[in-house]
């Protein structure tokens, strides 16, 4: 479609000249208002551009980008790269004049050493950092104490009015601490009229549970790990909470937050309640039926946490393409451009290049932007392409957009997410994480069935991949969001051929220095099949007046029916 590796060149290297940690918004980050687009006839679709897609990944995936760590030289290449892509393109800045949100950021690590003591009448239990629990504090202060704070089982920790589910009933936990279970009482118990089943929902996610004991008061919450409830090992908690933690400061996000947070292994929870008297097997079993009553434990728990903190910041990307008619109201395209970066002291390869995790994302994010850039219309609705950080980080950078939106949320139509494409083949679906949450998979569906496919959910649902990625703090805040992978079913091979490549790349490349660009193998049509269907979804709202919105039951409708209300909001079910 394009010329491109001319001009890719050229701003690789005007983005290696300034390879400094990041700035903030500056006069360097504006640009002149693009100019007007074609018109025509917006029934025609401009192709995605395979050949395209791939230099993008190329070159973000390169070693020159040193795996696009936040606040390293290679993220001063990354933003410098989308943004001089974005003007190229002909977008407008998506900030006001500039091109760049900064993100604040605050690093914490907590003191390996740090002894969690609990106490149980005469008993003494320590439980020792990473062997038998880990914490964090996200008060952003250096030291943290709990003393003697009272110990209460608060079932999966779920207050869901929509399900008529609350574990907080009848108690005030201010001060004390909530022990909970991860998941939900419907992966407990398999049974679909609990919750949704197997599948994890959003109060099955731990990320939720601490939010909610933050709303509640409590001083502090500990998850009880299961490796089939939390869907993962001991180790990978133990992994994932060991070394730098990352949040927004207190001031970017003034959201109510724990002063301290973490899991018990089961093995230390087994012996708590044993030593309180209590059948943690059976409270489990009672937990997962309605009406369950928390359960105050004779036992308090106490800690000293003393963490280095630090602050930093990073930097979104936001490209604009202005409506015709309703300028205000916009759809919202995302993909997050970070990565793991370079690990220094790291013997072989260090550089964690992470071609698909998720220069696949960012790659199609300028593909979508070129193709509606130059469609011989101008959309009646804005379009914002939005390249997030700190996704790895904990989806800091989405969740300050949502904190700092530049768009009204309640003005934003949708969000789409692209997040690890995979480049394995065209396939006979397209797969939606998190399938069933809103109307947004009716436009897809339209538009995969033109192409002679079908939509499918993902492999593992009870994994909760749909909490995971950055779309989900749009999703909290009420704006319906649709997350899509690529498909399995694959026309060469079939379903276990698409499971084996997924399953390939997991065990050998998901997070590690060998997620890298390889012409030889990687096979984008499949690519490009998807981000045409997204496209035509996209275009289809930038132009409809349609407002879709959240599936009845879902833990988010009722954030988007007080942003709007349903009788403006709904579309019909197709």
């Amino acid at each position: 479609m394009r010329p491109l590796l001319l001009l890719l060149c050229l701003a690789l290297c005007a983005c290696g000249q300034n390879a400094t940690a990041p700035a903030t918004d500056a006069a360097s980050d504006t640009a002149a208002p693009a100019s007007t687009p074609h018109a025509g006839d917006h029934a025609f679709q401009p192709a995605i551009d395979a050949a395209d897609f791939a230099a993008h990944v190329q070159q973000l995936a390169s070693d020159a980008f040193g795996g696009r760590g936040p606040g390293t030289p290679g993220e001063q290449k990354t933003v410098e790269y989308i943004k001089s892509q974005f003007a190229r393109i002909g977008l407008q800045p998506g900030n006001g004049e500039h091109w760049f949100q900064t993100v604040p950021m605050v690093r914490s690590v907590a003191d390996p050493s740090t002894v969690l003591h609990l106490t149980i009448g005469d008993h003494r239990q320590d439980l020792a950092f990473g062997t038998d629990m880990v914490v964090g504090t996200r008060s952003g202060k250096s030291h943290v104490e709990l003393t003697d704070s009272p110990l209460v089982f608060v079932g999966y920790g779920i207050n869901a009015p929509e399900r008529g589910w609350n574990d907080y009933a009848g108690i005030d936990v201010r001060g004390k601490t909530v022990v909970m279970l991860i998941n939900d009482p419907g992966f407990a118990t398999g049974d679909p009229r609990l919750f949704d089943g197997k599948r994890m929902t959003y109060y099955g996610r731990w990320t939720y549970k601490f939010e909610e004991a933050a709303r509640q008061g409590a001083a502090a919450a500990l998850i009880i790990h299961d490796t089939p409830g939390a869907s993962y090992g001991w180790d990978v908690v133990r992994n994932s909470w060991s070394g730098p933690q990352y949040d927004l400061p207190v001031s970017a996000d003034p959201s109510p937050r724990l002063p301290v947070q973490g899991w018990i292994t089961g093995h230390a929870a087994q012996a708590l309640f044993s030593a309180a008297g209590l059948d943690l097997a059976k409270l489990r079993a009672a937990a997962a039926k309605p009406g369950f009553k928390p359960v105050d434990l004779p036992a308090s728990a106490s800690l000293s946490l003393d963490s280095t903190i630090s602050t930093a910041q990073s930097r979104n990307v936001l490209g604009l393409l202005p409506g015709r008619e309703a300028a205000d109201e916009a759809i919202v395209y995302m993909a997050h451009w970070d990565h793991l970066g370079t690990h220094d002291g790291e013997p072989g390869d260090n550089i964690y290049n992470g071609a698909v995790d998720n220069a696949t994302g960012v790659a199609a994010l300028l593909e979508l932007a070129e193709a509606f850039r130059h469609a011989p219309t101008p959309p009646k609705r804005s379009i914002l392409f939005l390249a997030v950080t700190l996704e790895e980080s904990g989806l800091l950078g989405s969740q300050y957009y949502v904190t700092h939106p530049v768009i009204p949320l309640a003005k934003t139509v949708a969000v789409f997410n692209i997040d690890a494409l995979a480049p394995i083949g065209k396939a006979r679906d397209i797969t939606v994480v998190g399938k069933g949450n809103s109307q947004l998979e009716d436009l897809l569906a339209q538009a995969v069935r033109a192409q002679g496919r079908h939509l499918s959910e993902e492999s593992n649902p009870a994994a909760g991949f749909y909490f995971r990625s950055d779309h989900f703090n749009f999703a909290k805040a009420g704006v319906p969001a649709l997350y899509i992978d690529s498909g399995e079913d694959l026309l060469a091979g079939g379903r276990a051929a698409g499971e084996a490549a997924n399953r390939d790349y997991t065990l050998h490349r998901y997070h590690t220095p060998a997620d890298q660009y390889d012409p030889a193998t990687w096979k984008l049509d499949g690519i490009v099949q998807d981000l045409d269907a997204l496209y035509a979804v996209g275009a289809g709202l930038t132009n409809s007046g349609q407002w879709p919105t959240w599936r009845a039951g879902s833990p988010f409708k009722a954030a988007r029916d007080a942003q709007r209300p349903p009788a403006a909001a709904a579309m019909p079910r197709q």
